[in-house]
């Protein structure tokens, strides 16, 4: 899940398993795999960039420590 504004200030959390594509048309549009479509204020570079780190956190949660 990521934290992205709407254009008109709101902070909504979205899952970024469902985003299909994000576009700057100029305001950056979410489109979602359910046919959903966002508009925020986030540029398409913090949308990946959020994402990115997401998935990050998902793989590193959880996860045991080595023993050397």
């Amino acid at each position: 899940m990521i934290e992205v504004t709407r254009l008109h200030n709101q902070t909504i959390v979205i899952n970024a398993d469902l985003i299909e594509f994000v576009e700057e048309t100029p305001d950056t549009m979410i489109s979602t795999t359910t046919g959903k479509k966002l508009l925020v204020k986030e540029s398409v570079s913090e949308i990946i960039d959020k994402v990115v780190e997401y998935r990050r956190r998902c793989l590193t949660v959880g996860k045991p420590k080595r023993k050397r």
